[in-house]
């Protein structure tokens, strides 16, 4: 079956960097477009990042653009983002996706697998 499992999460103070990594297994990996969300508790899931399927188109969210970096690495079935200059309010849950829609997508909806997801936290 599809799994995709999140990892790289952490505590860190603010200023700090992060990595995150999905590994993708049971799918065709350069078939699927590919993205981050984050939840924050009490809030909605959030776009945050997007790759398309061969790595040459990605698309940041404003909120996070010129901090976060969204890449793939379609040889070893993975997808990256890197988070630099973390701010509290980064603080959440930060999943990865798999969608098999074409058009770029920030729609939760639009993406057909979903990892577990893994904690970021960021103090002041």
């Amino acid at each position: 079956q599809v799994q995709l499992v999140e990892s790289g999460g952490g505590l860190v103070q603010a200023g700090a960097s992060l990595r995150l990594s999905c590994a993708a297994s049971g799918l065709m990996f350069s078939g699927y477009a590919m993205g981050w969300f984050r939840q924050a508790p009490g809030t909605e899931r959030a776009f945050v990042a997007y790759i398309s399927r061969s790595g040459g188109s990605t698309y940041v969210a404003d909120s996070v653009k010129g901090r976060f970096t969204i890449s793939r690495d379609n040889a070893k079935n993975t997808v990256s983002l890197q988070i630099d200059d973390l701010k509290p309010e980064d603080t959440a849950i930060y999943y990865c996706a798999a969608s098999s829609i074409i058009q770029r997508t920030t729609s939760p909806r639009g993406y057909d697998h979903w990892g577990q997801g893994t904690q970021v936290t960021v103090s002041s």
